[in-house]
């Protein structure tokens, strides 16, 4: 039973201070695609611990399984997990990561089929509002991103991902941006895209819904919507400037409240982060060290390669 607890140990351990460190680590808005690393190998971790763990209960309560995990196995290898005798805890522990694991798997499912009916309705609309030539007329389709221009007075631009991913802007935001502006929020939303961020969401967002109350899933939930907005604007930035994504972004968002005294009645949570991404582009803080960035990664990765290591360490112990 040690490493079975151990891995719930270390789980708990992983799931509560890991997002205490990464919501205060003042680097996270300089390296924003370094942090999503850190934040998934974080979350891997976490549901290793989970995975591993259930194996060790099922095999706990369930002589048949245990027989079959170990098949093969040298001498002394089983009974260095001391799982044998331990059937009521071992039930104990299945029943309550099972239970979580089903909720994460339904949850996971709901998540993909509700985003792909999202998905499909406004490709729908927008087929309606801006209807493509007929085959064999004016060019061929593009093999990525297309654009698509509506007519509306309201600046506004937003990416439809998919396998016939769409690049959406307005009348309204062509008369604000000037090309340069404009070819700025085009690289933001072609970032989002070809970085698959909604699938980085979905997958938070059901993460969350099947554990809820677990701290670590809520805040990677929070933090990727925070971190994947912050790396299509240094994309951007890096290709057009930080003063001009910086300004395309307020034009975007002038007429809306969000850089004046009414941005308080907004709904929670809408646009907050502009004024803040505006100010953080402006600023220009420098990236991170090569051999910063480096170590980060190691210890990043660090963290699931611990769980393994810990899952396995009684049987390379037998074996000495």
């Amino acid at each position: 039973m040690t490493a079975l607890l151990g891995l719930l140990l270390l789980g708990v351990l992983l799931a509560t201070a890991g997002p205490l460190l990464l919501t205060r680590a003042g680097w996270a808005e300089r390296e924003p695609v370094l942090a999503l690393l850190v934040w998934q190998c974080l979350v891997i971790a976490v549901l290793l611990c989970c995975l591993l763990s259930l194996l060790l209960a099922v095999s706990a309560s369930l002589p048949e399984v245990r027989a079959l995990l170990f098949t093969g196995a040298p001498h002394g290898v089983e009974a260095a997990y001391g799982l044998a005798g331990a059937e009521g805890w071992g039930r104990l522990c299945a029943a309550l990561l099972a239970l979580g694991g089903l909720r994460t798997a339904l949850s996971l499912t709901r998540e993909v089929r509700a985003a792909r009916a999202l998905r499909d309705h406004r490709h729908a609309e927008l087929a309606h509002r801006a209807p493509e030539l007929p085959a064999g007329i004016g060019h061929a389709p593009a093999r990525r991103e297309r654009l698509v221009v509506l007519e509306s007075g309201r600046p506004e631009a937003w990416s439809l991902p998919g396998p016939q991913s769409r690049l959406v802007v307005t009348t309204g935001a062509l008369s604000r941006l000037t090309d340069r502006e404009l070819a700025a929020v085009l690289s933001h939303e072609r970032g989002h895209v070809r970085a698959r961020h909604h699938w980085l969401a979905q997958c938070a967002q059901a993460l969350a819904a099947g554990f809820p109350g677990v701290g670590v899933f809520s805040a990677f939930r929070d933090q990727v919507g925070e971190l994947v907005e912050l790396a299509a604007d240094d994309r951007a930035a890096r290709r057009h400037g930080r003063l001009t994504t910086a300004h395309a972004m307020v034009e975007l968002n002038a007429g809306r409240g969000v850089f004046g005294a009414c941005s308080g009645q907004l709904a929670p949570g809408q646009l907050a982060q502009a004024p803040r991404r505006v100010d953080r582009l402006l600023a220009g803080a420098p990236r991170l060290p090569v051999t910063s960035r480096l170590r980060l990664t190691a210890l990043a990765l660090a963290a699931p390669v611990t769980v393994l290591l810990l899952a396995v360490l009684p049987g390379l112990t037998a074996l000495r």
